[in-house]
């Protein structure tokens, strides 16, 4: 099993993010499961949210608390306490930010991934979310599931011009990391 903790402020999508992965996961013909964790913060407040992708069903019902990946929506959040618990050493950590990784404090013993994901939506989709970005480049660096999948999972939200500029971000963020990078990270987590 696959675990992903995503990190992110109240409007940027987080929850979304995990819906959409655990959607891509269906469509993919894996087992997915999401879910948000917040109380009643409001917009701009930091909200997690859990994603677990297997190839069978999924019993677990807790808090992802080791994920073996972590995307961050804000790279400010890396200094709110908690973001970076659980990792284990090398764990594959995706960072919505126009800095190169080596730029960035706290993440030393990580596999620090970074991509200017609020950028490239604005400039796509014409919203600063970086949701969708940041979800092609991470199943870009792990190969997890294809590019399709996601696309598919967004079909089932949106169609028409929406779609296709999410499809042309899809492409372009995917384009911005290296492929495979995380394989083997992936491959030590889980299936």
């Amino acid at each position: 099993m696959i675990e992903i903790r995503i990190h992110g402020r109240g409007g940027q999508g987080n929850v979304v993010a995990a819906y959409l992965l655990a959607t891509a996961a269906f469509e993919a013909g894996r087992y997915g499961q999401a879910f948000p964790s917040f109380g009643a913060e409001r917009r701009g407040a930091p909200v997690a949210a859990f994603v677990r992708i297997d190839a069978h069903p999924i019993r677990r019902r807790c808090q992802v608390r080791q994920p073996a990946f972590l995307i961050v929506q804000d790279e400010a959040l890396l200094h709110v306490a908690g973001v970076l618990d659980g990792l284990p050493p090398g764990a594959g950590v995706l960072i919505n930010s126009g800095r190169e990784a080596e730029a960035l404090t706290r993440v030393d013993g990580f596999d620090v991934v970074t991509l200017p994901a609020t950028a490239l939506a604005s400039d796509i989709l014409g919203r600063p979310v970086p949701n969708t970005a940041l979800l092609a480049a991470f199943l870009a660096l792990t190969g997890l599931l294809p590019q399709q999948a996601l696309i598919a999972a967004l079909a089932e939200r949106f169609s028409g011009e929406i779609l296709e500029r999410n499809t042309r971000l899809i492409e372009q963020a995917a384009g911005r990391v290296p492929a495979g990078h995380w394989k083997d990270v992936r491959h030590a987590a889980g299936p």
